[in-house]
């Protein structure tokens, strides 16, 4: 079976090697030709652990990198599309890429060939959209969804161990469900097949429970804040012994810290809520969440100028990625909590994080201090806040004994 997978990013690259890794014949291709030339030269373009390795495995073995998009999909008998769909201003999610991508290859690939989509898009889009819009072009082509649920920092490991596969498609499709069905039975993970309403509405409601989960998380916070005498990270601790949740994964997400960024949660929150209100319904609760989150930057800001008090001090800032174990700085509450701070004239910071600096420099252009090491930080600052937790931060409240440390995440305790 040959592959394809249009967009590298964090999505495409992982299953393009994944899928190579299992053996199948594989296709890759991206929009952004200095993203192909370093895969190319077997580099990585960003930090996610584990794919060097299967780069190295895979590449002219099973996994090619094509200069063109119609070398990319000639032979496919499967295109997946994991093209970006991020949020407009009112919150829809904006399928401009995606429609592009189908766009350069539907005159170039067999005529059996199916389009898969890994893109995020809200419930009714792939039915009420992509479907029509692809057989408007070439009525062979058959469309179905299958949505990824991958954390950056463990993309590798979510991908070759997955807990479930989701696949949306017309029940009466027998070839893309024997496709699917091949392709997958090797991952050796229960295979459900689905609408593709139901398959679209899964990973938002995957994505919109862990959000819900950490704005509730930081409104306990601030509730505790305001009663005083709480060891809030303590209290947290205790509930996650709690049996329905000690020994799951979820607990990560049931603590306290400066809310959710990166790339998912942010835009598919906005996008649900976006497609609840287009269908007359007013999503309550999800709008308070994403409320909720909106706040949560200038909450944290107000905590640190309340510990630091004079705006002449130096402020470190520790943790510049929107979570620990990735370079990704998209919707960085860093540069949310940075931004404010410069705002209110507090111009001595000093920022370290072990990854994602230069593309925090690239993305945001912000005029800060940026240093080599968290020790040339606290070397440097009198008062540091902990804004990711990067395992390299722990107990660092103890190297640096005579140091303020402001806990954003109630990381120290």
């Amino acid at each position: 079976m040959n592959i394809s997978v249009i967009g590298l990013g964090f999505v495409g690259l992982t299953a393009a090697l994944g899928f190579a890794d299992k053996g199948f014949n594989v296709y890759g291709f991206d929009i952004d030709s200095n993203r192909t030339i370093e895969i190319k030269k077997g580099i990585i373009p960003f930090f996610e652990p584990g794919l060097n390795e299967a780069l190295n495995r895979t590449l002219y073995k099973n996994f090619s990198i094509t200069s063109t998009v119609k070398e990319a999909v000639k032979d496919a008998d499967i295109v997946f599309f994991c093209v970006g769909t991020p949020c407009g201003d009112d919150g829809k999610a904006d399928l401009k890429y995606l429609l592009s991508a189908i766009d350069s290859i539907i005159n170039d690939v067999p005529e059996t060939c199916i389009f898969i989509l890994k893109s995020t898009v809200p419930p009714g889009t792939t039915q009420n959209i992509i479907q029509k819009y692809v057989k408007d072009k070439r009525n062979t082509l058959l469309v179905a969804n299958n949505p990824e649920f991958l954390r950056e920092g463990y993309c590798w490991d979510d991908f070759m161990k997955p807990d479930r596969i989701v696949c949306g498609c017309n029940e009466n499709d027998i070839s893309v469900i024997s496709a699917l069905r091949s392709l997958y039975t090797p991952f050796n993970a229960p295979i459900h097949f689905v609408s593709l309403n139901t398959a679209e509405f899964i990973k938002y409601l995957s994505n919109s429970l862990l959000a819900s989960l950490i704005s509730f998380s930081n409104e306990m916070a601030l509730i505790a804040d305001a009663a005083g005498d709480i060891n809030i990270a303590k209290a947290f601790k205790i509930l996650h012994q709690d049996k329905r949740i000690n020994g799951s994964g979820i607990r990560h997400y049931i603590y306290p810290g400066c809310g959710y960024g990166g790339y998912c949660l942010p835009k598919d929150t906005a996008a649900l809520s976006a497609n609840a209100k287009a269908n007359d319904y007013l999503p309550d609760i999800l709008n308070s969440v994403i409320s909720l989150n909106y706040k949560m930057p200038s909450l944290t800001a107000e905590k640190i100028k309340q510990k630091v008090g004079d705006k002449n001090k130096k402020i470190g800032i520790l943790g510049l990625s929107f979570k620990p174990n990735s370079d990704d700085v998209r919707d960085s509450p860093a540069a949310k909590i940075i931004s404010i701070l410069l705002e209110d004239e507090y111009k001595n910071i000093y920022a370290y994080d072990p990854e994602a600096i230069n593309n925090f420099k690239q993305v945001y252009k912000i005029n800060i201090n940026y240093s080599i090491s968290k020790e040339d930080v606290c070397d440097t600052c009198d008062s540091i806040a902990i804004i990711t937790t990067w395992s390299e931060f722990k107990d660092i409240d103890k190297i640096f004994p005579n140091k303020q440390f402001i806990d954003c995440r109630y990381f120290l305790d």
